[in-house]
């Protein structure tokens, strides 16, 4: 069935997802800072709106993608903030990466306004973007979730409710911070056993199928040349970008000062993308943290 859904935000993640809503028969009105991202969804069936508020107007779903904490709460909580426009009982996904205070916060005013919010991060990168096959990490109430799964599964293959709001982005924390350490690791890893005289390659393989095997020697291999199809493979470009990575590794240290915890590789992780992004490589791909180690 067909819904009107408004969608703010149209880059690298949010172009992709809302295409696949266009393409499976909802009725798209979109905003973005940037035209040619709206244009995209335009040339595909999505009617452009003039403004956020405009996006929102008679909207039966409202999904946003922004880049951080700051965006998300200018736009629903500032001056002029979206909370004012979107109708009673309105579904909104809000899928930006976020600290998990900003998404309770958010929620909490959401939920004044009379509207059923669900911070609902992703994992999976642009290429899960493109698929449609998305992970999905929310939190929010379990009626909401419901009533959301539709628009979900279009974008996603896989849906976790994480618990109560701010609960999914606690979870897209954890994740992407080991995802850093473990991109940090496999990366000192195979520098070491190409400069003692190793093959990348035969020695992704070595690790691939034995205890130190994980996401990035299956399928994100950091080495150029040794995968196709990867950022490693074309200079570093598209995929998870350092300073993104980097905005992540903050989220999560800021959460575990929070909270008094101990993550001692999360921070070396940040700094080690930190210097990375200080060289002038922000802008690559996060598995670019093999130039701090290859000779």
């Amino acid at each position: 069935m067909s819904s009107r859904i408004a969608f703010i935000g149209l880059g690298h993640m949010g172009g992709p997802m809302a295409l696949n809503l266009v393409k499976a028969g909802h009725q798209l009105l979109v905003f973005d800072l940037v035209p040619e991202a709206i244009k995209t969804l335009t040339d595909a069936g999505a009617t452009a709106a003039g403004s956020a508020a405009e996006a929102v107007k008679d909207a039966e779903v409202v999904i946003t993608m922004l880049p951080a904490s700051k965006h998300v709460e200018g736009l629903y909580l500032g001056e002029d903030g979206l909370l004012k426009s979107i109708a009673k009982g309105t579904l909104v996904l809000e899928c930006s990466t976020i600290a998990p205070e900003s998404a309770r916060k958010v929620s909490a005013a959401a939920a004044e306004h009379g509207l059923r919010m669900l911070d609902a991060p992703v994992s999976g990168g642009t290429g899960g973007a493109v698929a449609g096959t998305l992970t999905f990490i929310v939190g929010g109430a379990d009626a909401d979730l419901e009533s959301a799964q539709p628009f979900l599964q279009v974008m996603g293959k896989n849906i976790f409710h994480a618990g109560d709001a701010g609960a999914g982005q606690v979870g897209k924390i954890c994740n992407n911070m080991l995802l850093g350490i473990l991109m940090a690791g496999t990366s000192e890893a195979l520098a070491l056993g190409v400069a003692n005289g190793l093959d990348p390659k035969t020695l992704s393989d070595i690790i691939a199928k034995s205890s130190g095997r994980n996401w990035a020697t299956e399928l994100y291999n950091p080495w150029p040349g040794v995968m196709e199809n990867v950022p490693s493979s074309k200079g570093y470009a598209g995929g998870f970008g350092v300073d993104l990575m980097l905005k992540d590794l903050g989220l999560a240290a800021e959460a575990a000062l929070h909270t008094r915890s101990t993550t001692p590789l999360g921070e070396l992780a940040r700094n080690l993308y930190s210097m990375l992004s200080a060289q002038g490589h922000g802008g690559l791909d996060f598995s670019s943290v093999l130039k701090l180690y290859k000779k």
